[in-house]
């Protein structure tokens, strides 16, 4: 049988960088096509790179036929779920296909789809069929990406118990459904929809960061341009100056409020009798404190993300250096 291949389907998912297409080839060469391509009736939807691999080589394959399929929107949904199971897909990453599959599932429930009467088969983040815990590793396996796909070819006919999805509305479902903070999610659309392509470019290549990024991206298209050609400094500088001017800055005391309280500076109060500098935040601008308590929130959700995170890193570790 053809193999047909869609472009929209090869360039959906972030394409491997150079180094990783090469460790990918070397892997093939040396071991051989393990894992079968997922297709949906002639059409590939997993494995482009090696499908482009085995056939420069002459290298035999597999392919396994996902029957679950009934819409483009399925393929779509399959192949989020089957990258945000991956440990090694960036942050950015995650983000950018938690909002596109947002978008899908919202645009199912406009029109009535959201019973899953065409949902996809789906691996999921935990489900049955996604990927597994070894085979995830950066740098093991030979599947596509950077982390390998072993579990898509066996998620590819899977029991399809997540057909039946509610749309993801809030923010915070989206953070939840890509393993990111809600405050990254807010950044990452941001970026999708001021950041000129320079800019984006620079956050894939982790020049920037999600958080710099988003703050540059609020200036004029050429600034951002020219921030991301002067390198990683200029890009702080500009995040830093962005920052600075959305800083609020207390009001410096007219001269009659100085003459009038000349007399009083030592023992002066506020209203309550409480001296300026004892006040509690109820009596500071409210402004400031609502800031502060947001920046608190996120700081602490942002921990959270980041120790889960750790301890799929030193599970990853633990596997691949087992005690003797």
């Amino acid at each position: 049988m053809d193999i047909r291949i869609n472009e929209e389907l090869r360039a959906y998912i972030d394409p491997l960088t150079e180094d990783e297409f090469s460790a990918l080839e070397r892997s093939l060469l040396a071991e051989g096509c393990r894992d079968a391509l997922v297709l949906w009736g002639d059409l590939l939807v997993d494995g482009h790179n090696r499908y482009t691999i085995c056939k420069k080589h002459d290298l035999q394959f597999q392919t396994v036929q996902n029957t679950r399929f009934e819409t483009i929107d399925d393929v779509h949904l399959w192949m989020i779920d089957n990258h945000l199971g991956r440990r090694s897909v960036s942050d950015f990453q995650r983000g950018v296909l938690a909002l596109r599959k947002k978008e899908i599932m919202a645009l199912r429930a406009a029109s009535g789809d959201a019973d899953g009467n065409t949902g996809p088969d789906s691996t999921g983040i935990d489900g049955a069929g996604g990927t597994s815990a070894q085979d995830s590793r950066p740098g093991t396996g030979n599947a596509d990406g950077a982390g390998g796909e072993h579990g898509a070819a066996a998620g590819a006919s899977g029991s399809g118990e997540s057909r039946s999805r509610p749309a993801i509305k809030s923010r915070e479902a989206i953070a939840r459904e890509a393993r990111i903070s809600s405050t990254t999610v807010s950044h990452i659309e941001k970026i999708q929809k001021a950041a000129a392509p320079e800019l984006v470019a620079a956050v894939k290549l982790g020049t920037i960061s999600i958080n710099a990024a988003a703050a540059v991206a609020s200036l004029p298209e050429d600034e951002q341009i020219a921030a991301v050609a002067g390198g990683r400094k200029e890009l702080r500088e500009a995040a830093r100056r962005v920052r600075a001017s959305k800083t609020p800055t207390r009001r410096a005391p007219r001269a009659d409020d100085a003459g009038a309280n000349a007399s009083t500076d030592s023992t002066a109060t506020t209203a309550d009798g409480v001296a300026p500098w004892e006040a509690s935040p109820e009596t500071a601008s409210s402004a400031e404190v609502a800031q502060l308590r947001a920046r608190v929130a996120s700081l602490t959700e942002e921990n959270t993300v980041l120790k889960q995170r750790i301890a799929e890193l030193m599970s990853q570790l633990n596997e691949a250096n087992p005690a003797v």
